[in-house]
């Protein structure tokens, strides 16, 4: 069965000088502020498009690991993905690196690495996100 989420933007002002709140309207979880200056400069405590990505990312590639792992009959202990995403002001993203170090029982080093690179090729938010260079860095602890 398919499911939707949504979020909703509502933004007010030019680019430069305006700001904007983005809902997570689905799971009712947060609002959180966005200004260009936290998407180009320093967060300053507000949120962008790029740090939502990266959470969609991390999460996803997390799950999709885990289900590899699972199916192998390795599953894991534990699990810590975190995702860089780079945004160049003028250009767009032009990076994402992920990062997982993991603790699973019976499994080499190179197995771990070849189920994150399958959970990296595999992972539905990866798939979206084609045509940007993912990077893949995994440890096992």
């Amino acid at each position: 069965m398919a499911t939707t989420r949504t979020a909703t933007t509502q933004w007010k002002g030019a680019l430069i000088d305006g700001s904007g709140t983005v809902s997570l309207d689905t799971s009712g979880v947060g609002t959180f502020e966005v200004t260009w200056a936290s998407r180009s400069q320093e967060a300053g405590g507000k949120t962008s498009p790029e740090e939502l990505i990266a959470a969609a990312h991390s999460s996803c590639f997390s799950m999709a690991l885990s289900h590899g792992l699972a199916g192998a009959g390795t599953p894991p202990e534990s699990l810590e993905t975190s995702a860089d995403v780079t945004f160049q002001p003028g250009e767009g993203i032009t990076g994402i690196v992920l990062t997982v170090k993991g603790r699973v029982p019976g499994i080499s080093a190179e197995q771990f690495q070849e189920a994150a690179a399958t959970a990296k090729a595999n992972c539905p938010v990866s798939k979206a996100l084609t045509g940007t260079t993912i990077t893949l860095d995994a440890e096992l602890l």
